[in-house]
């Protein structure tokens, strides 16, 4: 893998979770939340000596009610590429999100919710090649 792991952290579906990561290059960073009933994935721009966030683009990764109890407990990982231009959300080794910050786009497997009409823009399905070009 071509990049750097920010965060590694273990949780459990379906209990509180707030896991935030930085880029050290430049004023973006992503937020991986569940709030008990789903897990969120979103992209922030860091603005200002008060360092204010707004949120550029939410991603939704998945509903707590189906996951299967015995699959609850789960190794949460936050990647950004060398560039710092881009960021992986994997659970699990299975990469669920990535946010292309140069590109403006985010994109996850069950591509809901719909694209913002100011950040991403068009198709925001999360392919396997596109998970491939990540780490390549």
């Amino acid at each position: 893998m071509k990049g750097y792991l920010l965060q590694e952290q273990a949780i459990v579906i379906g209990e509180d979770t707030f896991v935030d990561s930085r880029a050290s290059e430049n004023n973006y960073a992503v937020v991986f939340e569940d709030d008990t009933e789903t897990g969120y994935f979103y992209a922030l721009e860091i603005t200002g000596e008060k360092e204010e966030q707004r949120v550029l683009d939410a991603l939704h990764i998945y509903n707590v009610d189906e996951i299967d109890e015995a699959e609850r407990k789960a190794m949460l990982r936050i990647l950004w590429s060398k560039d710092w231009q881009r960021c992986a959300l994997i659970i699990n080794n299975y990469c669920h999100a990535v946010f292309d910050f140069k590109q403006q786009g985010g994109y996850n497997r069950n591509e809901f919710p719909p694209p913002n009409d100011f950040w991403t823009k068009g198709d925001r399905l999360l392919s396997d090649e596109m998970v491939t070009a990540f780490f390549s």
